[in-house]
């Protein structure tokens, strides 16, 4: 990732949801294969659960097989629900511009490539669509990167939760050289730049 400074001087969104107790509440984002942007957000506290699948196109495209030719406009996202009382939306933010994925790359991460592995976020209020506007703002003018964020914010129409097969897939194949080679090296990013955020154990 192009980043033009470390990760621990990513700044904190200056503009973030409440983190009120209570209710869980869901976040959509998609930064290339879900198998590793799962991998990171199943690690981090205040995480309930994290779900693989795919948003921004019909039912009928909604299966591995179709969304994998990058015919269809759906990207592989995963749906991350979490207590806001103990991390918030703008966190989740900070983890997904800082540690997830490149969002300088347009329709691919690394060798990943298609409209399907696109960086995107799937606002479903506008409460979430003006923080994320926000923040990516925010970095652009701090110049974090060494090209610009590309991206999208995209209104939420639904979300098709992903083949059984998929849930999990890097926690189930740690030996897999995709996970070893791109989805481990996130992780442990995780825990080297924020291990205060990872969940007992981890």
């Amino acid at each position: 990732m192009p980043l033009l400074i470390d990760a621990w001087s990513l700044p904190d969104p200056a503009q973030d949801l409440p983190a009120d107790a209570g209710a869980s509440r869901v976040a959509i984002f998609g930064g290339g294969c879900f198998w590793c942007t799962e991998a990171v957000y199943t690690a981090v506290a205040g995480v309930l659960e994290v779900r693989p699948g795919y948003a921004g196109d019909s039912s009928i495209t909604a299966d591995y097989r179709t969304v994998c030719t990058g015919r269809t406009n759906h990207a592989e996202v995963i749906e991350i629900t979490y207590d806001p009382a103990q991390v918030t939306y703008g966190q989740l933010l900070k983890l997904f511009f800082g540690v997830a994925h490149d969002p300088t790359q347009k329709d691919r991460q690394g060798a990943d490539v298609g409209r399907q592995y696109r960086s995107v976020i799937f606002y479903a209020t506008p409460d979430e669509q003006a923080v994320a506007q926000a923040y990516m703002r925010q970095l652009d003018a701090a110049k974090i990167y060494s090209g610009p964020i590309l991206t999208t914010l995209e209104p939420l129409t639904a979300f098709y939760v992903a083949e059984p097969e998929h849930h999990d897939y890097a926690a189930r194949n740690p030996s897999n050289p995709y996970i070893a080679g791109v989805s481990t090296p996130k992780v442990k990013k995780l825990k080297h730049y924020f291990p205060h955020w990872l969940k007992a154990g981890r």
